[in-house]
């Protein structure tokens, strides 16, 4: 059973207008709560098509309520949805299987619906997902601990009613880094290009072709990586990396020359990279983040393959930097610059211990701290 595909977030919204709303009115009159669908899922960050509906995808919502009507309606809300809740939504089955599993499917059902409408309270469903409650405020370390991907998800999606306002307050709080700490982002991707930038030339020049284009597509995710914090969005983990970039619109031209990377000879790959280096160079010095720098390709060395010299675009952020818990590190950037381990980047809470031991070894090697 299937009915006719529409956006994730355009059926969830409709579920909630025409299914679940008119319940909660009916047996809940004046309950305050927030409802949207935010949190993991390929629709919430725009990005579900039918191969989607596989699995954790449909008439879904996530509903807020404070820890006092929490612990007094989860249940009863629960039970009432359970039993009230049409069979199929827009041909859409509401049910979803096996309940509880970690990856549930949309099954038609005749019995009681084991939906996806999660009930739960702001605080703790932020700890869980984020690796803190943003309602006790935001420091660095909460900035730098939380992989891009979780704060997409968080910022993205969309919230359908919100009677107290506190969970748009929140996303609004979220919305963007502030500048110091987006500086250090900034200058963390740059560091990570400026690394390995002469290392597509010279694997090339020892004859390792397949060596000279892992290296250039490295640096080709970076630059991608690098123009969507520049374009102030999250970046998502690696299956939407090429579908948020290509949404970039000042990363047309810049993706063009990416493309080129990834197709041509030593000599083309190289001279791409640095097409496309001089262009994004161009579009930091554009937002006067930091004092502008040469965005010009120059010789490494005397060696005789071109570089940016990105380094120079990172130490130009980090002097304009003024927190003195980012001035006191060198760019080490957030959990998801410094690794890509699943394991760690979808454990919030590890990897905010990992991000907090990761920052007071880069400050001060004795174990002084720095976050």
């Amino acid at each position: 059973m299937r009915g006719r595909f529409v956006p994730g977030l355009e059926l969830c919204r409709r579920f909630y207008v025409e299914a679940v709303r008119p319940l909660l009115d009916e047996s809940f009159p004046g309950l305050g709560y927030a409802a949207g669908r935010l949190g993991p899922g390929s629709e919430v960050l725009g990005f579900d098509t039918r191969r989607s509906v596989d699995h954790d995808w449909g008439p879904r919502l996530d509903l807020f309520l404070s820890a006092e009507d929490l612990a007094r309606h989860a249940e009863p809300i629960g039970t009432l949805l359970a039993v009230r809740l049409p069979k199929v939504f827009h041909g859409w089955p509401t049910h979803f299987a096996p309940p509880g599993a970690r990856v549930r499917v949309m099954t038609p059902t005749d019995g009681p619906v084991a939906h996806r409408v999660l009930v739960a309270e702001l605080g703790a469903w932020c700890t869980d997902q984020l690796g803190f409650d943003p309602r006790q405020g935001v420091d660095t370390l909460d900035w730098l601990a939380v992989p891009a991907q979780r704060l997409a998800e968080f910022t993205g999606g969309a919230v359908f009613h919100d009677s107290t306002g506190e969970l748009t307050g929140l996303r609004d709080r979220l919305r963007w880094y502030p500048d110091d700490v987006w500086r250090h982002l900034l200058a963390a991707q740059w560091t990570r290009i400026a690394e390995e930038e002469a290392f597509v030339g010279r694997a090339a020049e020892a004859g390792d072709e397949l060596g000279s284009r892992v290296v250039a597509a490295r640096l080709v995710r970076e630059l991608m990586r690098l123009c969507l914090l520049l374009a102030r969005r999250f970046p998502p983990y690696q299956k939407w990396l090429g579908s948020a970039f290509a949404a970039v619109p000042e990363a047309t031209g810049i993706a063009a020359r990416l493309g080129d990377v990834l197709d041509g000879d030593a000599d083309r790959r190289q001279a791409a990279l640095c097409d496309a280096y001089e262009l994004v160079g161009a579009w930091q010095n554009r937002l006067t983040l930091a004092d502008p720098v040469d965005s010009t390709r120059r010789p490494f060395h005397d060696r005789p393959y071109p570089v940016l010299d990105a380094g120079r675009f990172a130490a130009a952020l980090v002097a304009r930097i003024t927190d003195p818990r980012l001035v006191a590190v060198p760019p080490v950037g957030a959990a998801d610059q410094w690794t890509d381990s699943t394991a760690v980047l979808c454990r919030p809470r590890l990897a905010r211990a990992v991000t907090a031991a990761v920052h007071r070894t880069g400050a001060d090697p004795d174990g002084g701290e720095s976050c």
